[in-house]
Order: structure tokens, then C-alpha cells, then sequence
């Protein structure tokens, strides 16, 4: 028998019932561009409202990550949904799945959160030349349908590397071939494809913020240094660009069509660096600066080995099958909600069609 009352459940996204910030700061100094280690708090809410009478309908929501930088401090959804859990797919990736029967009108379901987050910034001084990896890491040394390693990209990767010896060296140099030679291309929908090798190989060097990131992790893999994108979601306002994020004078902000990707490569006794090569092109455009003015070159600095954090992450997923399987796989990532009716797939990169609302408001 389908279910018709409003159901309401509030779950945690690990065995901790609520999580409990503990961060480590530094002294509250800025940047250049203003930020500080100080912690930001976002209360997000994403509403899902599927029209699913003609048949029934599958949702998956891809869930914010817990990271010493990045607290889920709660966590709730509610809805007339048949049935909703917390499942992990590949990548160690944490998702909401959410099922409507046959019949129901309104397919409705709404998820909320609040994260907690600090700048995340990376002392070089502790890297170390040594390739002997963990093997949670070894997996992102792997090639796959969108990242693949093959004797091109080997080749096109030796060649921005030259003669750089530690892998330190090499993602310095593979970052700033990326950072220069990529462009923005505002014509290419969401945030793109995320196809390494017909970026490279073919020399399509503009795109959003997939394309540039994994081009960079593709270079970065057959360079023999593991990496992986970062899918997730800007949150609210950037001090380094509205272009990377704005709120109004409230804290407010829809954050529907947000979807941003970021980067991170691995190096022996720094761990996972973080990276932002898309968002240097992103401010490039977006205030008509080229690569020699300051700000870009600040940026571009910045931006290796360190995130603002004004967004959310979700996971590093990349051509795998969701849990429970859905009709159409592999999904080529997931930082937007994947959703099927019927055996039809909905088309996430139109939130009013699927549809989707998203909101964010910063807690002072």
C-alpha cells in the first residue's frame, strides 16, 4: 500500500548522530583577498517537487562530505515518499535515494542541512618526493571513460612537465599550463562534460568548471600523481569574486544552477592539496582581466593549495553506478540530483524542468 501522509525523518550522514565541529585555527589573519581561518556556517535547504503520476520515479541527491574542513552539523528530509535511506556508492560516495510509487501526483521531498567550514590552506614546506602511496589513494591513479590514461595524454602531460623531478614540482607545473592555456567558455551548459581526452588530445581548451578540473586531474594521473575532481556546490558569498559566489545583504542566496568543481591531487606528506584551476579562469572572464594582471596572479597562487570555503563538497565520483542501480548507467559524475521516471532520465542541468530549487543562508 503507497504511503500518503507526510513523512519526516532526520538521519545523520555518518554513525554520530550530530557532528561536532573541531577545528584547529590558526591565527585569524587575512589574505590578500580577505579571508580568514575564521569558520563560516550555511543552512541549505533543496527542495525536489517530481512529476511522477504517469509513472514511478527514482531520486538520487548527492550529500555533502565530512572533512576536518567541512562539518555536517545536522541534517533532516521530509516528504510523501514510498521510501528514503542513506545509501554509499563508489568513491565512497554518500547519497539520498528516494523512491515514489506508481500514482503519486506530487513527488515531493525536501532536504536540509547546516555546514560549518574553515579556509583550507596547505604548508608546501612538509611535502616530500616519495611515491609510495596509500592504497585508498591508489585508486585515483586509475584511468576511467572521462579520465583516461593513455600514451597521448602520457605524452601531452611529460611535456608541460619537462624536467621537474618531485610531484610537487610536476602538479606546480601542470597547474599553471592549465590555469594559462584553459579559457571559460560561458556557451557549454552546467558545468560541463568533464571529457579529458578530447579536451587535450583534440585541443579544446575552453570550458566550465568539469572540463578544466579534469583536464587538470587527467594530466596530473598520467603524470603518475594522484588526483581527483571535487564535485559540490557554492554556498554563498566569495571574497575573491562575486563571480565565485554571492549572497544578498542578509546572507541569502539561491544557489539553484551553483554546481561548482574543484580539484585535489595527493603528495606524500601534504596529503590531498586542494585546487581551483577553473575558478582562476572563471574571475579571468568574469572581470575581463588577462593572466598578467595582479589579481589573476594572485589568484592563480592562491588557488594552489588552498579553497575558500563558501562551498559545499559533495564527492569525487566519476563514471560509476549509482546504489540502488538505476535504468541508465554509469553516471559520469554526480554533483547535481540524478533523477529517473519511469526508465527516463530527467535532465538535471534544467532545475525548473526537473524541478529543483536550491537555497542558502550564512549564519553569523
Amino acid at each position: 500500500m503507497q504511503r500518503r501522509t507526510f513523512l519526516k525523518t532526520t538521519a545523520a550522514l555518518s554513525s554520530a548522530a550530530i557532528l561536532t565541529p573541531n577545528f584547529a585555527f590558526a591565527k585569524e589573519e587575512s589574505n590578500s583577498f580577505g579571508i580568514t581561518s575564521k569558520p563560516r556556517k550555511f543552512s541549505i535547504i533543496n527542495k525536489y517537487d517530481i512529476d511522477a503520476s504517469s509513472d514511478s520515479a527514482q531520486l538520487w541527491i548527492p550529500l555533502p562530505k565530512d572533512e576536518s574542513y567541512h562539518k555536517v552539523v545536522d541534517f533532516t528530509y521530509k516528504g510523501n515518499f514510498e521510501e528514503a535511506k542513506i545509501v554509499k556508492n563508489e568513491y565512497n560516495t554518500r547519497v539520498l535515494y528516494v523512491k515514489w510509487n506508481k500514482g503519486e501526483k506530487n513527488a515531493q521531498v525536501e532536504v536540509t542541512f547546516d555546514v560549518i567550514m574553515q579556509e583550507r590552506t596547505t604548508d608546501f614546506s612538509k611535502a616530500t618526493a616519495s611515491t609510495n602511496y596509500p592504497e585508498d589513494v591508489k585508486e585515483y591513479l586509475s584511468g576511467s571513460k572521462h579520465i583516461p590514461l593513455n600514451a597521448n595524454l602520457q605524452k601531452i602531460s611529460q611535456s608541460i612537465i619537462k624536467d621537474k623531478k618531485t610531484p610537487l614540482e610536476k602538479a606546480q607545473a601542470i597547474y599553471d599550463w592549465t590555469v594559462t592555456t584553459m579559457y571559460r567558455d560561458n556557451s557549454v551548459i552546467g558545468c560541463g562534460i568533464g571529457d579529458a581526452s578530447k579536451t587535450l588530445e583534440e585541443k579544446i581548451y575552453g570550458g566550465k568548471c568539469t572540463d578544466i578540473s579534469s583536464a587538470f586531474v587527467a594530466l596530473l594521473r598520467n603524470a603518475g600523481i594522484p588526483s581527483r575532481e571535487v564535485f559540490g556546490i557554492r554556498a554563498g558569498k566569495s571574497y575573491i569574486s562575486s563571480a565565485c559566489g554571492k549572497a544578498d545583504e542578509k546572507g541569502f542566496a539561491d544557489i539553484t544552477g551553483a554546481q561548482h568543481c574543484r580539484a585535489e591531487f595527493y603528495v606524500d606528506g601534504l596529503g590531498w592539496v586542494p585546487a581551483d584551476p577553473a575558478d582562476v579562469t572563471k574571475v579571468r572572464l568574469a572581470e575581463k582581466l588577462t593572466n598578467e594582471d595582479k589579481k589573476i596572479q594572485d589568484l592563480k597562487k592562491y588557488f594552489f593549495g588552498s579553497w575558500e570555503m563558501n562551498w559545499v563538497a559533495f564527492n569525487s565520483a566519476r563514471d560509476f553506478v549509482l546504489n540502488p542501480k538505476p535504468t541508465q548507467y554509469p553516471l559520469n559524475m554526480l554533483g547535481y540530483p540524478y533523477a529517473e521516471v519511469g526508465e527516463d532520465a530527467l535532465d538535471y542541468y534544467n532545475p525548473k524542468a526537473f524541478s529543483y530549487t536550491y537555497t542558502s543562508v550564512e549564519r553569523v
